[in-house]
């Protein structure tokens, strides 16, 4: 099987990317952030969503009252 290539970069060819989040409902570039919202998007807890096979029940999420 095939290696993939490994490309490397000097400091002078990278380029800055700009990391903007939603905000209020509204988006914004984290690099206008003041020091404090800084520091709460950098505690920020990121989850990813996984499909759910057909006929399975949907797991509880948090804070939600489960019926028994």
């Amino acid at each position: 099987m095939n290696e993939p290539e490994t490309i490397l970069l000097s400091d002078e060819e990278r380029t800055r990317c700009e990391v903007w989040t939603r905000v209020m409902g509204y988006h914004r570039p984290v690099s206008a952030f003041n020091a404090g919202k800084r520091a709460e998007h950098g505690e920020r807890c990121y989850f990813s969503e996984q499909p759910q096979q057909a006929g399975q029940p949907r797991p509880a999420q948090a804070g939600e009252r489960v019926a028994a």
